[in-house]
């Protein structure tokens, strides 16, 4: 079930488990903190991992207002007490972490970001912009089904890929929590108010590795090289056989390097 914090205008859910030096999960967009049940479990030996759901996530609240995911995650760790965890993202997950970096310079020991979105994007990839619009199509229509595959289109498969070549367990649990959301009334990911980190990366000075599948979009691959290059203490991992959703199809690889950062 989870515990939660209270915000001025609604909560947050999380789990924690474990003692150690902080590690905070951070899910993809649509997701949810079920994302992370490997590493949560690995990791907890060790650490003090604490995984949580994004506001309009798994069993957070919806915005009701503006709102900011940086100022959310500040309230969460000094709610827990929390000073300078290891921040683990993926995606959505990684933008948010992108900006608190920025907001909040000495908050992170590091950034662990898989597969990073950044606020100021804009998307590029053709396949990305056909399936987006598509998905808009089918929402516009109705057509919910129709809406969850493009998702899964997306950032499930990538663009290298039939679904049927992609691990059914990995596409069914990330539908589930696709489900998941839309069952609880949550709708598409909301990324608030932004720093638009894009412009202002090589201000980032906390310890940060990106994380990458060979078979994940243009866009993600954009974004990591940027990060790599520009910010003082970036490194890059490229992680084969995998497309967004680094975790869940090479959780061993990916535990590996998480568990080499943490030192």
């Amino acid at each position: 079930m989870g515990e939660r914090i209270e915000l001025a205008d609604g909560h947050l859910s999380y789990e924690e488990r474990g003692e150690g030096p902080p590690v905070v999960f951070l899910h993809a967009g649509g997701m949810t903190r079920a994302m992370w049940a490997e590493q949560f479990t690995r990791f907890a030996g060790a650490h003090r991992v604490i995984r949580y759901d994004a506001r309009g996530s798994g069993g957070s609240s919806d915005p009701s207002g503006p709102f900011s995911h940086s100022e959310d995650l500040k309230q969460l760790l000094d709610a827990l007490a929390v000073e300078r965890p290891v921040l683990v993202g993926c995606s959505l997950g990684s933008r948010v972490f992108l900006d608190f970096a920025l907001a909040y310079p000495d908050r992170a020991a590091g950034l662990f970001l898989s597969s990073p979105g950044i606020s100021g994007m804009e998307f590029q990839d053709p396949f990305v912009l056909r399936l987006l619009a598509e998905a808009g199509a089918a929402a516009r229509s109705g057509d919910g089904a129709a809406v969850l595959e493009c998702v899964l289109r997306l950032w499930v498969d990538g663009p290298h890929r039939t679904p049927a070549e992609v691990d059914p367990a990995v596409r069914r649990l990330c539908r589930d929590m696709l489900v998941d959301n839309f069952g609880q009334g949550h709708g598409a990911p909301d990324p608030g108010t932004e720093l638009g980190a894009i412009g202002r990366v090589a201000e980032i000075r906390t310890r940060t590795l990106v994380v990458t599948g060979d078979l994940d979009s243009s866009d993600i691959f954009a974004v990591a090289d940027l990060v790599e290059g520009a910010a003082p203490h970036a490194n890059r991992a490229r992680v084969p056989g995998a497309a967004h959703m680094v975790n869940l199809e090479q959780p061993g690889r990916f535990g590996e390097l998480l568990e080499q950062f943490l030192g």
